[in-house]
């Protein structure tokens, strides 16, 4: 009898240890959502309309529509996650208004007006690589404003995740641009691969490569938030 009485105070015991346990780790996760579900990010597709941004090598895709497709796949990853997720261009044109004189100062005017109205908690601006002298060179960088310590700390998360998907040992490098220094909250851009790099090109009009650069941006962007 005795041993049975024991037995089950120490079942008990167990168990309460165990709900414990549970209900910290729900109200953890809870906790977690909440957070995210503060975070605004903004997401950049770099160029549009009349601006094309560069060309592939082989096949002259346009960098502007890469950058829409992996926007595209970052934003359904980010919403996914809780984030309130705002896109800066949401198709394939400008956001000029006409391709008159001047319309590439208005597009990135209004990519400001997009960024300081909004009010973001970050900021990613998405482009492609070139570098036709050196076709070999290929993956992922990414570029932050200089003195901006969790910039650089975003920006080398980021790049980590890169260099994993492209087996680089590339550093995320500081960088002077209108869209970065427009941002009071952290902002990076990131050259997701180089479409002078034939491979490169050809994998970047994968959805499957694009998706998995789309996730190793977010899972930079996760692993810094943590």
């Amino acid at each position: 009898m005795f041993i049975w009485k024991k037995s089950a105070v120490l079942a008990a015991a167990l168990a309460a240890v165990l709900l414990f346990f549970v209900c910290a780790s729900l109200c953890a996760v809870g906790e977690a959502s909440a957070q995210r579900a503060l975070y605004t990010v903004v997401l950049d597709a770099g160029h549009g309309g009349v601006d094309p941004g560069v060309l592939g090598a082989v096949s002259h895709v346009k960098e502007s529509d890469v950058n829409l497709k992996i926007v595209q796949n970052l934003k359904e990853m980010f919403s996914d996650a809780g984030f309130r997720v705002v896109l800066t261009r949401k198709n394939a044109g400008g956001l000029y208004g006409l391709p008159t004189p001047g319309y590439k100062r208005r597009d990135m005017e209004k990519r400001r007006d997009v960024i300081v109205g909004e009010h973001p908690d970050l900021v990613i601006s998405v482009h492609q690589n070139s570098f036709p002298s050196s076709p070999t060179r290929r993956g992922g960088q990414v570029f932050f404003c200089a003195g901006r310590e969790d910039d650089e700390r975003l920006a080398g998360s980021i790049q980590s995740r890169l260099n994993g998907l492209s087996g680089k040992e590339y550093a995320a490098l500081a960088g002077d641009f209108f869209v970065l220094n427009c941002a009071q909250a952290p902002a990076v851009l990131v050259e997701c691969g180089f479409l002078s790099n034939a491979e490169e090109e050809r994998l970047l009009q994968t959805e499957e490569y694009r998706v998995q650069v789309a996730r190793a941006v977010f899972e930079g962007v996760l692993s810094w938030l943590c």
